[in-house]
């Protein structure tokens, strides 16, 4: 090396620093091609390959859940060993289950003067699906008349004879009564002069074994 070369105007120190930073800065370079060589190596690789494939990558959240398997739990009967009750059909012909009946009871008018006297429609509807027999006789199917808690009149006080009255009720087909109030008062003694039931507001209900009717509101004058 010339040894003027240092005797130029930039100056020994000047120079050296130059030179080591084009060093730096070729080793910079060299590093960054290094990183973006490794970068776009296997990794990139496996995961062209499992696009192509049409494979796509396992969540590694999916990867670690246990699978459940659900197993149905065996029935009362399977396990016990007994079997369930059979209830028998219903035949046509056998008596009415209350559940299979609808009573009601529509008052014919509302307001009754002294030359009236209140009547009411009764029906009774099988809803079964069989035909079944019902008694609809006055004291199985009763007309009571109330004022408050004063119990006025009933169709089932004072009946004499055979009271049944068994009808076959078919699906759907109403049986239909028309019972009329005397306006007079009823009870046990039969024999006893039975008094006039004086103006003011009654209530009339039809009532047979586990069955009611809407109450009918009417008024006498």
């Amino acid at each position: 090396m010339d040894p003027d070369t240092f005797r130029s105007d930039i100056g020994v120190d000047v120079y050296w620093r130059r030179r080591m930073a084009a060093l730096v800065g070729v080793l910079v370079v060299v590093a960054v091609v290094a990183w973006a060589c490794s970068s776009s190596g296997p990794e990139r690789a496996s995961k062209g390959q499992a696009e192509l494939s049409g494979s796509p990558t396992p969540d590694p959240i999916v990867t670690v859940m246990p699978t459940v398997t659900i197993t149905p739990s065996p029935s009362p009967t399977a396990s016990s060993g007994k079997a369930r009750p059979v209830t028998r059909a219903k035949r046509p012909g056998d008596a009415c289950e209350s559940s299979d009946l609808v009573l009601n009871m529509q008052g014919l008018g509302e307001v009754y003067t002294q030359d009236s006297r209140p009547r009411f429609i009764l029906t009774l509807v099988n809803i079964g699906k069989v035909m079944c027999t019902a008694d609809v006789g006055p004291r199985a199917m009763e007309v009571r008349i109330t004022s408050g808690s004063d119990r006025v009149w009933s169709s089932a006080d004072c009946v004499s004879g055979d009271t049944d009255d068994i009808r076959k009720l078919d699906r759907g087909v109403p049986y239909v009564r028309e019972v009329e109030w005397d306006r007079r008062r009823s009870g046990g003694d039969c024999a006893a002069d039975r008094d006039s039931a004086l103006a003011g507001t009654y209530v009339a209900m039809a009532r047979s074994p586990g069955l009611k009717s809407r109450k009918a509101v009417f008024h006498l004058r």
